[in-house]
């Protein structure tokens, strides 16, 4: 059984529990691809402005470590910037990194380390992700989407007590999983009593098409829907598919907030989080929207 996800905080600047350190800052990633001092200036104004409760956990490449501990070094943050650490030097690699994030407490505290799974997650492999990773550290691992043994890996990922992870977007249509994908994907994590976290593609609250590029994104407020009626029906039905399809802003945001406290908490405790290559897009849809 995976570990729960940690239970988002109370709001102190008027973020409400459904939305509490929902959105990882992935400003190094694409889209975004921004510098590292660049990065590590907005998060650090992202995590004491007035919408700072939004704001999750940092993510960075095993790759990019030295570079980020540089500009750390620099800019001398007042509290460790908490890390996920996404693992792009193969499964070896994550020993040193570790020793690396270790070596500089004063300026890093590792959440979370992320990786892709080779493409038949077998439990040799999951076993060394175990091994490597400490247990106080939260374990996101990514089967590679397509195929029939897509959901078996996210079980068995499941199984092993790391939360798995689905990729919503990237840089071409096949990146971005049908509206069925997703439902079944959640339908796996209900049926896992699993917590898991999504990236890529979340540009936006809700279900859009890209005028430029011609792709529909999904919205994070969809999945969040999507969650909160999976978990009151107890299965993917069509509800659930009708939440990922919605691009009903409104109804949305109405429904969301409709949701308890208590509703609120549950949902957030099987959608952990998203990373996004930007702080300031899910602000500014949310105000609009009237959850901020």
């Amino acid at each position: 059984m995976s570990s729960a996800a940690p239970v988002p905080p109370p709001g102190q600047r008027d973020v409400p529990p459904l939305l509490a350190r929902l959105v990882d800052d992935a400003a190094l990633f694409p889209p975004g691809n921004a510098a590292m001092p660049d990065a590590v200036r907005l998060h650090l104004d992202g995590r004491t402005n007035d919408r700072a409760d939004l704001v999750g956990l940092f993510l960075c490449p095993a790759s990019r470590l030295p570079e980020l501990i540089t500009d750390l070094i620099k800019v001398k943050p007042p509290r460790p910037v908490e890390l996920s650490l996404v693992i792009d030097t193969g499964l070896g690699g994550v020993p040193k990194a570790l020793s690396i994030v270790e070596s500089r407490a004063e300026l890093l505290a590792l959440r979370m380390v992320e990786m892709p799974a080779p493409s038949d997650v077998d439990e040799v492999w999951l076993e060394r992700v175990s091994e490597f990773v400490p247990e106080d550290v939260i374990r996101v691992i990514e089967p590679r989407r397509g195929g029939a043994g897509w959901l078996d890996g996210i079980q068995r990922v499941i199984e092993h007590g790391s939360w798995p992870k689905i990729r919503c977007g990237g840089v071409s249509e096949q990146n971005f999983p049908s509206i069925e994908e997703v439902a079944e994907f959640l339908s796996v994590i209900n049926a896992g009593n699993s917590s898991f976290k999504a990236t890529a593609g979340l540009h936006n609250a809700v279900r859009h098409t890209d005028q430029e590029t011609g792709f529909t994104h999904h919205g994070f407020l969809n999945l969040l829907i999507a969650t909160a009626r999976l978990i009151a029906g107890g299965r993917a039905d069509e509800s659930v598919h009708e939440a990922l399809a919605s691009t009903d802003g409104k109804a949305l945001a109405a429904e969301a907030l409709a949701l308890g406290e208590h509703e609120a908490l549950a949902v957030r405790g099987v959608f952990a989080s998203y990373g996004s290559c930007s702080l300031t897009d899910p602000v500014t849809d949310l105000e609009e929207l009237g959850l901020l």
